[in-house]
């Protein structure tokens, strides 16, 4: 199984917005430390305004930052949202599924198995988890961490 990069960088936009937080953080600074498409980063910080994970600021000031606390966010409810499916094979699907095998197949149940395991793997994985080394990535990253003097001026000036 292997993710798409728009779930991978769906996950990084969450980990630098996790770790600079409550700070405001651009789709310039996350292009530039790791080297993606501004174009893909819009993108993904779109829908994770729609979807309610963080929230966006227009204007020379602006940004996005988690709309939700870290510790309230999964990595398999993320995962969900950014896949399309997770059909490893085509007799997840029985109603398209060609294998005269169907009924009697053993493969099939081990891998709706493996892939709730996976799945609830990642249920119990937080953004908090991910970014309780926050200083370490943004410094690997060349990020500023958050300041916590300018972090209540921003927001005063989006309100």
């Amino acid at each position: 199984m292997k993710l798409t990069s728009y779930s991978n960088f769906t996950l990084r936009v969450l980990m630098v917005a996790a770790a600079r937080r409550p700070a405001l953080t651009t789709i310039g600074e996350i292009a530039g430390a790791f080297d993606i498409s501004r174009a893909h980063l819009t993108r993904c910080v779109h829908q994770l305004g729609q979807w309610g994970f963080i929230e966006t600021f227009r204007g020379n000031k602006g940004g996005f930052r988690l709309a939700r606390a870290p510790g309230d966010i999964s990595v398999g409810e993320v995962v969900r949202r950014t896949e399309e499916g997770f059909d490893l094979v085509e007799c997840f699907q029985p109603e398209t599924a060609t294998c005269p095998l169907l009924t009697r197949c053993k493969l099939r149940p081990a891998f709706l198995r493996a892939t709730e395991i996976f799945l609830g793997t990642l249920d119990g994985v937080t953004l908090a988890d991910l970014t309780a080394n926050g200083d370490d990535l943004l410094d690997a990253l060349a990020l500023q961490p958050p300041v916590a003097a300018n972090c209540g001026a921003a927001a005063l000036a989006l309100s």
